[in-house]
């Protein structure tokens, strides 16, 4: 097991794929080799941006994108034929970056994370730890996102404080498992493929 702890020293600043807003980038991974680090060398990406407008999501295909609220409420996301309900905080949608998506924003501006991912290079998944409990952790890469307060959590007997605002990066090369003790926090969890 390796961990880092990820300060918002560590975070960088980039523009959205459509230039409309500004992502605090959290943690990614991008192709070996690849002389940029942009949309096409993408593997991953764990990103936190403010939604102030109603507006359109960037095209991303190939993408596939899991986000949360983690400030204010009444974020929708409306494609054709449906909607993402993310009206309550820490209610983790599910979408590619194909669809077609507005934001409807019912009750003013709006913070989410995200957690995006090349389709054919990994499986990723996002939830909120709003509660103490234990939880398995498969191999991998694991993020543990302090919303606001500081986070107490275990991994197998080791003890961590993750400061508000803070990551903890988790690198597992078997599975363990997380004790989630205080404070409100998102885990992101990134298995490579192949």
């Amino acid at each position: 097991m390796k961990t880092t702890l990820l300060t918002s020293e560590d975070y960088t600043r980039s523009p959205w794929k459509n230039g409309g807003g500004i992502f605090t980038d959290i943690a990614g991974a991008y192709r070996t080799g690849a002389t940029s680090k942009d949309w096409e060398s993408l593997l991953w990406r764990f990103a936190s941006t403010p939604i102030v407008a109603p507006g359109p999501f960037s095209y991303m295909p190939g993408i596939d994108r899991l986000q949360t609220v983690i400030k204010g409420r009444g974020l929708v996301l409306k494609a054709p034929g449906q909607e993402f309900d993310e009206r309550e905080p820490f209610t983790t949608v599910r979408f590619t970056g194909e669809m077609e998506i507005v934001t409807a924003l019912e009750a003013g501006p709006v913070e989410v994370v995200n957690l995006m991912a090349r389709r054919d290079a990994a499986e990723i998944d996002l939830s909120a730890l709003k509660e103490p409990g234990e939880r398995p952790l498969s191999a991998g890469t694991h993020l543990v996102y302090a919303v606001s307060d500081d986070c107490g959590i275990r991994l197998n007997s080791e003890e961590f404080v993750v400061p508000g605002g803070c990551t903890l990066q988790v690198e597992l090369t078997e599975p363990s498992r997380l004790a989630f003790g205080s404070g409100v926090a998102v885990l992101a969890s990134i298995q490579l493929i192949g």
